[in-house]
């Protein structure tokens, strides 16, 4: 798989409680250290370009809007399978 020339990613944290809220976003160098650091914890990468637009309009700290409840919900259970772990 090929980067792309100027990378995005935004990231998420999930406490099993609260609405999940966004820790890191940026573009370019930013996004790739995202994505290694990512990577270097196991934390499974998703592409999906339009959240990616939608999320990163949100600014860090920010708990994602409810509009969004359902297709992260779909991201994080994806997550959970592909890990192999169990929500709390």
């Amino acid at each position: 798989m090929t980067e792309p020339e100027n990378p995005q990613a935004v990231a998420l944290e999930y406490d099993g409680k609260n609405a999940p809220r966004i820790t890191a976003t940026g573009s370019g160098a930013t996004a790739q250290q995202i994505i290694e650091i990512a990577r270097e914890h196991g934390v499974p990468l998703r592409e999906d370009p339009d959240l990616l637009s939608l999320l990163s309009k949100l600014e860090l700290g920010d708990e994602i809007p409810r509009a969004l409840y359902v297709t992260v919900a779909h991201v994080i259970a994806w997550a959970y399978v592909l890990t192999g772990k169990q929500p709390k």
